[in-house]
């Protein structure tokens, strides 16, 4: 599934290479066709702003949006465990997993990076990548509301996971999230 690949670089540190790779990311997005219309379009919306925009500008918004607020870290377990020692080794269980299914990252990112775990589901099975994004699917959700509460056009692309995983959120869990 090249197109969860594809969402990976779109959630990724805008850089020159990310810009100069938008139109294989859209070709990639149109010719898997996986991603329904409503969601396609805000990630055309997306794209366009990676297009368009000045790289500096564009790092600076990617910085003060993703790295300085916590609350929309890109570090799924950030939003599950925080600084608790379950964190860790949830890490460890990640890392595990990746190993195990023949995937060594090349990252310096921790394990729990949207991205990373995004590449790294991109090289399973269809089944199999649908069935793991969607287990943190309660976690992208609560991302995808924060995002679109300050109108970012990033949240295109957890509106496009949580399509393509079809997975049932739980009200219960949203809520601490939201907390």
């Amino acid at each position: 599934m090249k197109t969860l690949r594809a969402l990976a670089a779109l959630l990724s540190y805008p850089t020159a290479g990310l810009v100069e790779a938008l139109d294989e990311i859209d070709d990639v997005l149109r010719r898997e066709g996986i991603v329904p219309d409503v969601e396609r379009t805000r990630l055309d919306r997306l794209i366009f702003e990676l297009r368009t925009g000045d790289l500096y500008d564009l790092q600076e918004r990617y910085g003060l949006l993703f790295d300085r607020t916590r609350a929309l870290s890109l570090h799924l377990f950030e939003h599950v465990h925080g600084e608790s020692r379950d964190r860790g080794q949830a890490m460890v269980d990640l890392l595990k997993l990746y190993e195990e299914g023949g995937y060594t990252p090349i990252a310096s990112e921790l394990p729990d990076y949207l991205p990373l775990f995004l590449e790294y589901a991109s090289t399973r099975a269809p089944r199999e990548a649908i069935a793991l994004i969607g287990q943190p699917a309660n976690v992208i959700a609560a991302l995808g509301e924060r995002l679109a509460k300050r109108q970012s056009a990033y949240g295109a692309v957890t509106a496009a996971l949580l399509a393509i995983a079809k997975a049932k959120l739980d009200d219960a869990t949203l809520a601490v999230l939201r907390a």
